[in-house]
């Protein structure tokens, strides 16, 4: 499967400009390393208008069966799946590639008995555990349309989501382990499926030893339902343009969009993007800390990972459980080469010193990633410091659920690397920046709207039940390009930095600054931690800017004004006068969704003083910060 990875610079542009003047042809030879049940009679036919994207029409394929059946004969027994539990003394659990191949084909029978056929959706909403992404596998084997639920929306979220999707049967467990919490999952569905009407079945597995309540008729067992199954179940043939799974997103309004990713293009784009951006070699240890709740679980614990037969860690806990040190004790652990995880992680670890992590030595690692959001400097610097031993690549990852896989990132120790800076796009991504009007913007040192103007494998094909909504949201801005939302900046030598959401962008007296941009600045001072800025209506400027700024310690009252002013002093020293925040709030912690994004919907409602309109906080990983940003408001 190497012969898809680029070892070089030079290969690098070779396979670029390839990508842009063939681009059927370059997609093609990369589908050629798969194993297909029938070979595609058309590349590819698109237009970006209605939109209509179809890749390798007419193929016949099993994404499983390029997971796990093929790499039987030459890697059986080598680890594909490494689970580390939530506490570090209880014992992790290994599978072969043979041992998870069975798992999958015992599991995909047991759904089958439970009524489950081709075209089928099925919710999962479940601990990080090994059952998670089997439950995922034998989804994808037998055809089902698996749809993630993260295990931490409340039960009304949940409830939306099977309704939309109409799911057939949930996979839950009885709780989970999360530090030192344990969540009740179970319950958390009963709920929600009083507000449903389509669910059949329920399989409920036994993480915490609890035995929850079980509706007779409707819920069962995992080991009851797993009971008699055999080891082998066929792979179902699947269209290349059949759906393989809905992922929701949150969109701008309050009813979430579900993203849906088809087989064949997904596959060809997660394990080209995932052996390139991270230069797998065959017996490496891959690490990436997400959620498979989310999107880059999905492509970079399962399916990228297991397509390219690696060996991928799949965790349990939180990075400060029970210390902050747990990161890295597990690298050292099972001697971890690529790492990938958030600068959420990396910002809250820097906050407990550098201790934790100089207590071990970290060398196995090769490449590290971050993803999730654009990283500040300041961040960055101490990862490559401190993690990486200023030997190992940073990977700034930009990409979206919508995308499918990475687009624009540093790739391995391939391409030159510049702080806040994703880098550059991968072979087959064509990104444009385009003015207010839609034009495109040429030369360096511009800033524009950041589209995509060439269609690639994993673009999503629509959103489950509601096209016209995938139209509008990213097709419809700007006539033939898909829309990312996010402004971007292209530097001198045609590196991308991403500088926040369009609507994260604040424009003073005619000046447009990103969120991230300011956020960057102030962060850069020595008390803060983390900060979020966002707009709020001036009468002279149009806008000014407000900041939630964490610091390492509690600002006393009376010293908020000078720290203030140091921080004031930071934003000058990087940006200008003209990017002051006029108001600086010193806060605990900001309202993060549980996937670490800051929700600055919020925050802007607060900043604005409609404090009657901050919508549903129970989501957040902690709701109680809302009350206290509320309370002290400036």
């Amino acid at each position: 499967m190497n012969k898809m990875q680029i070892k070089t610079l030079e290969e690098y542009r070779e396979k670029y400009a390839q990508s842009v003047s063939d681009p059927e042809g370059f997609w093609e030879d990369i589908a050629n390393e798969f194993q297909w049940m029938k070979k595609w009679d058309k590349v590819l036919e698109w237009n970006f208008t209605q939109p209509d994207i179809k890749w390798y029409q007419g193929a016949k394929l099993n994404i499983t069966e390029n997971m796990l059946d093929r790499h039987l004969e030459a890697r059986g027994n080598k680890p594909a799946l490494i689970w580390e539990p939530n506490d570090p003394g209880q014992q992790f659990v290994s599978y072969t590639y043979r041992e998870l191949y069975e798992q999958v084909c015992v599991f995909s029978n047991a759904l089958k008995k439970q009524g489950v056929e081709k075209g089928d959706r099925v919710c999962i909403y479940m601990p990080m555990v090994p059952e998670l992404a089997i439950a995922v596998m034998a989804c994808a084997r037998i055809g089902a349309i698996h749809s993630v639920v993260f295990a931490g929306f409340s039960a009304t979220s949940l409830a939306d989501r099977i309704n939309d999707a109409q799911a057939k049967l949930v996979i839950t467990a009885d709780g989970l382990n999360r530090g030192s919490k344990q969540i009740p999952l179970k319950r958390v569905v009963d709920e929600a499926l009083g507000n449903t009407l389509c669910v059949e079945k329920v399989i409920v597995f036994d993480c915490l030893g609890w035995q929850p309540h079980m509706k007779e008729g409707r819920d069962i067992s995992w080991s009851d339902a797993i009971a008699g199954q055999e080891k082998k179940c066929p792979p179902e043939p699947m269209d290349a343009e059949d759906p393989l799974f809905i992922l929701y997103t949150s969109g701008s309004t309050g009813k979430p969009k579900g993203v849906v990713h088809t087989c064949g293009g997904y596959m060809v784009y997660t394990a080209y993007s995932f052996q390139n951006v991270y230069q797998y070699e065959e017996n490496d240890v891959f690490w990436c800390t997400a959620d498979i709740g989310w999107i880059t679980g999905h492509s970079y614990i399962v399916y990228g990972p297991l397509l390219s037969g690696a060996t991928t860690v799949m965790f349990e806990g939180i990075p400060t459980y029970p210390d902050a040190g747990r990161f890295w004790q597990v690298i050292d652990k099972y001697g971890v080469n690529q790492f990938l995880t958030a600068p959420t992680a990396i910002r809250s670890l820097m906050a407990f010193g550098d201790d934790h992590v100089l207590s071990y030595s970290l060398d196995s690692l090769k490449v590290i990633g971050t993803v999730g959001e654009p990283i500040n400097e300041e961040a960055w610097k101490w990862y490559h410091t401190h993690v990486g031993k200023e030997r190992c690549p940073v990977v700034d990852n930009w990409w979206q659920t919508e995308t499918g896989g990475i687009m624009i990132s540093g790739i391995g120790n391939i391409s030159p690397q510049k702080p806040t800076f994703a880098g550059y796009p991968l072979p087959g991504i064509q990104p444009v920046l385009l003015n207010q009007e839609g034009i495109e913007i040429e030369g360096a040192n511009e800033e524009g709207y950041l589209c995509v103007k060439f269609p690639w494998p994993s673009i999503l094909r629509t959103t489950y039940g509601d096209h016209e909504r995938c139209r509008v949201t990213y097709f419809s801005h700007y006539d033939g390009y898909y829309f990312t939302g996010d402004g971007a900046k292209r530097d001198e030598d045609g590196m991308y930095r991403i500088i926040g959401r369009v609507d994260d962008v604040i424009n003073i007296s005619g000046h447009r600054f990103g969120t991230a941009e300011i956020e960057n600045a102030i962060n850069t001072n020595k008390l803060v931690i983390e900060s979020a800025v966002v707009g709020y209506p001036h009468p002279v400027k149009g806008q000014s800017i407000y900041a939630f700024v964490v610091c390492d310690r509690e600002i006393p009252s009376e010293s908020q004004d000078f720290a203030r002013g140091e921080i004031i002093e930071s934003v000058v020293a990087e940006i200008g006068k003209i990017a002051i925040p006029e108001k600086i709030q010193f806060v605990s912690g900001l309202p993060k969704t549980r996937s670490g994004k800051i929700m600055r919907r919020i925050l802007r409602k607060i900043a604005e003083g409609d404090m009657k309109s901050l919508g549903d906080t129970s989501t957040l990983l902690d709701p109680f910060v809302v009350d206290e940003i509320v309370e002290n408001a400036l």
